[in-house]
């Protein structure tokens, strides 16, 4: 059976592994209990355990309005994915079952858990077959797989804006090269066809879709309406949802207030991120 690449932290937070014994450090919340709570999006606040993938089609970094830079919050994953494991749909099945206890509710987030998809698929049916729980696949937006989305209840989509493409000035600051997907980012982020994929696919059944953008200027919401809205149909304004770019309590301080006036003024839903308020930038929580 193929294997899933996950990233460092795998299945998170937990307190036992795959054989169900128990681990020695407790988990990132801390918490000395399995789960967390999805921090983000329409289901923000509900109990869930995650499966974190490794691998990223993109590079996002961002300028905020102060003209700082932030780059995504998950570069581990993503941007240099030096510590991953692989593990097969059911060994990750039977190390969810160690520790789910009363939780409904799995995320399966990345980097770009689709890189994946043949695994990916399996691994989603056999969620849905042995755990018969829900599931959330947290995506970009740039990738889309029949097969997958039949074992999936939410679509959590966060497509990029032209302000997460990499340039000089922002590789610099990290001391990056333009090299491989770096160069790529700007031909690959938007991808309507995949966008309007996932909406269809609710539309037809009793599964939701979230286009959850990341924003960071004053000017973004010109882009949301005229690069993507205008461009979709079928979808509802509950399905719009605009999340304060920063991957720390305080870059997400900065630019809140800015996206929250901009989400009451088009009509559209705020996403807190409640995990970065409740544990800060930690990692598995």
């Amino acid at each position: 059976m193929e294997k899933l690449v996950l990233a460092s932290e795998g299945v998170f937070p937990v307190v036992k592994d795959l054989n169900g014994e128990a681990i020695s450090s407790e988990p990132q919340t801390g918490l000395l209990m399995p789960g967390t709570i999805q921090g983000e999006g329409k289901l923000a606040g509900v109990p869930s355990l995650f499966i974190r993938l490794s691998s990223c089609n993109l590079r996002c970094i961002w300028q905020m309005e102060d003209g700082s830079f932030c780059r995504c919050d998950t570069t581990y994953a993503s941007f240099h994915p030096d510590k991953t494991t692989e593990f097969s749909p059911d060994e990750i099945i039977q190390w969810l079952k160690h520790n789910i206890g009363r939780i409904r509710h799995i995320v399966i987030t990345g980097g770009e858990p689709l890189l994946q998809k043949k695994a990916l698929a399996t691994l989603c049916r056999k969620i849905k077959e042995e755990l018969q729980v829900h599931v959330t696949l947290e995506t970009n937006g740039t990738l889309f797989d029949a097969e997958v989305a039949n074992w999936v209840d939410l679509f959590s989509i966060s497509p990029k804006l032209r302000n997460s493409e990499p340039n000089p000035k922002k590789l610099a600051a990290y001391d990056l090269k333009e090299a491989g997907p770096f160069k790529f980012h700007a031909q690959r982020r938007l991808n309507l066809e995949v966008l309007q994929s996932y909406i269809n696919i609710c539309n037809e059944s009793a599964k939701e879709v979230q286009l959850k953008f990341v924003v960071g200027k004053k000017e973004d919401y010109t882009e949301i309406k005229a690069e993507y809205l205008d461009k979709l149909s079928h979808y509802n304004s509950n399905d719009i949802l605009l999340m304060p770019l920063g991957a720390t309590q305080e870059e997400i301080a900065k630019s809140a207030p800015m996206v929250l006036e901009m989400s009451i003024a088009n009509g559209w839903r705020y996403s807190p991120r409640v995990h970065i308020d409740l544990f800060g930038s930690k990692q598995g929580v």
